[in-house]
């Protein structure tokens, strides 16, 4: 089974296509999803790389183990996942939570990192009474409280009125996540705070932004493209989950970058 074990004991999930001989390339998922999120891009990507993607913690067929992480807990997971894979060196593409993750991997471990995307994301994402909000709305409520606020943040109005079956498709891995998982990541998203130290990251970068994303606003993304030296930046017409909502485009910046 496509398990690897972190060194606290839980259990990650990852799944592999395209060439073995192809240069690696890793998808990390966004908060209340999982790695067929990125069901859109596979295909292109797999033409050119070796893709691996994986759940995150507390996320699809991943352990969700109670109470709250870390993101610095994510890293590791995605450090040790490459270690039980055999992958030195990759690029990386992480949307949301999964950009966030990139970024604590390009502070700390920036040997394992080739190039790398951060979609959607942000370096801050206040406000702490928000955050806790939500983990008592999941862990009293349920995942199906969840589903209605994060779909409209993460997909214009357009789109939702015309592709159903995509937000839907998107909603179910919303309904189909553990609450103590999304909780657990809640948390370390509410404690993460890498703006001092964006300056210091050295990798090739590109920065992916939805010019209509309420959930990190483009001027959060702005405000990575800004401070990584040398980062490059792509603005796309989507909300939060641009990979979804415009797959041609995003494929084209993000692939063509990582190549």
């Amino acid at each position: 089974m496509p398990y690897c074990e972190t060194s606290d004991g839980q259990k990650i999930w990852w799944e592999a296509e395209g060439s073995p001989e192809n240069p690696p390339l890793v998808f990390s998922n966004s908060l209340g999803t999982n790695l067929a999120m990125w069901d859109g891009q596979i295909d292109e990507a797999a033409e050119s790389f070796r893709v691996i993607r994986y759940d995150q913690r507390g996320h699809g067929r991943s352990s969700a183990p109670s109470g709250e992480y870390a993101l610095e807990r994510l890293g590791r997971d995605a450090i040790e996942l490459l270690d039980c894979l055999g992958i030195v060196k990759t690029r990386f593409c992480g949307l949301s939570m999964g950009g966030m993750t990139a970024m604590w991997l390009l502070l700390h471990h920036p040997e394992r990192l080739e190039r790398v995307a951060l979609c959607n994301t942000s370096a801050h994402m206040p406000t702490a009474e928000m955050w806790n909000g939500r983990i008592r709305n999941c862990t009293e409520n349920g995942m199906g409280a969840m589903v209605a606020g994060v779909t409209e943040r993460w997909f214009t109005p357009a789109f939702r009125k015309e592709n159903p079956e995509e937000v839907e498709r998107i909603a179910s891995q919303i309904r189909a996540t553990e609450a103590a998982g999304y909780a657990g990541c809640c948390a370390a998203i509410r404690d993460m705070d890498l703006r001092a130290d964006l300056k210091k990251i050295e990798a090739p970068v590109l920065v992916v932004i939805g010019d209509s994303d309420p959930a990190t606003p483009p001027e959060q993304g702005e405000l990575i493209a800004d401070n990584i030296p040398g980062a490059k930046k792509e603005v796309l017409h989507a909300a939060h989950l641009s990979n979804v909502e415009e797959p041609q485009g995003f494929n084209s910046a993000v692939l063509n970058f990582l190549r």
